[in-house]
């Protein structure tokens, strides 16, 4: 059901949208990042948005509709693999994350955008699903996890959370993810193959390509008129450390 927009006022005006181009940056980040703008958009009274696109290092992360027991290896094989083990208060289940997975954090004011829950998940839906029609694979809503899926199974998983009717966390697309990194969970309640664009498509997949695409869906989707993209963020304080590399 969707929300009434507050006051009479013409938001369209002021409804303005940033995107952050962040690169690889590791889970801490990018959640500190989002807590952020999120409490600053909760502050406002338009419907100025935020969308931080980025790509995470080997991690799984358990949503509130996961459990531990969606991993399918032993810790140890995770402590090899340097994988951290994070639970997190989203939406969705239990997700792999590593380098060549899309991440893209949507912190946008539902409210003041006239949109309820589930129109809110529909907008995602649709956006990954153009995006992939943009890719000439054909897509559709899965049944059963939030995402879409295409032939060769389920591509991409929302696992998005709201607060104060401003949302964050987001969706997730495996580009050229490696079919070894998948299988280490269970994608939880994913009654189809986990698979990635690369292997529906049978070539590889411009990361650059696919992030373009997302970001003019996602403003779409949303209500948005324009954006404006940006490479990197003022606040973003970056760490590094050693991954391991999938072959």
């Amino acid at each position: 059901m969707n929300i009434p927009l507050k006051d009479h006022q013409d938001l369209s005006k002021t409804a303005s949208l940033d995107v952050f181009l962040l690169g690889m940056v590791d889970l801490d980040t990018s959640l500190v990042l989002q807590e952020r703008l999120r409490r600053e958009i909760a502050s406002r009274n338009d419907a100025y948005g935020a969308i931080l696109i980025c790509e995470h290092p080997p991690s799984v992360t358990i949503g509130r509709e996961g459990s531990f027991a969606d991993v399918l290896v032993e810790r140890e094989e995770l402590v090899a693999r340097k994988m951290d083990v994070r639970w997190l208060n989203r939406g969705g289940g239990t997700f792999v994350h590593l380098p060549g997975q899309l991440a893209a954090s949507v912190i946008v004011p539902l409210d003041r955008l006239g949109l309820g829950l589930l129109s809110f998940r529909s907008s995602l839906e649709n956006a990954l699903i153009g995006t992939a029609a943009d890719l000439k694979v054909p897509a559709e809503r899965s049944a059963v996890a939030p995402g879409v899926l295409c032939r060769c199974g389920q591509f991409a998983f929302i696992g998005a959370s709201v607060r104060d009717w401003v949302s964050h966390g987001g969706l997730y697309i495996n580009v050229s993810v490696p079919q070894e990194a998948l299988d280490l969970i269970r994608w939880s309640r994913a009654e189809h193959r986990v698979t990635s664009l690369a292997t529906q498509r049978t070539r590889p997949t411009a990361m650059s390509t696919v992030r373009e695409s997302l970001i003019r869906n996602l403003a779409k989707s949303l209500g948005y008129d324009d954006y404006h993209a940006y490479s990197g963020h003022p606040l973003l304080h970056r760490t590094t450390r050693k991954v391991y590399v999938f072959a």
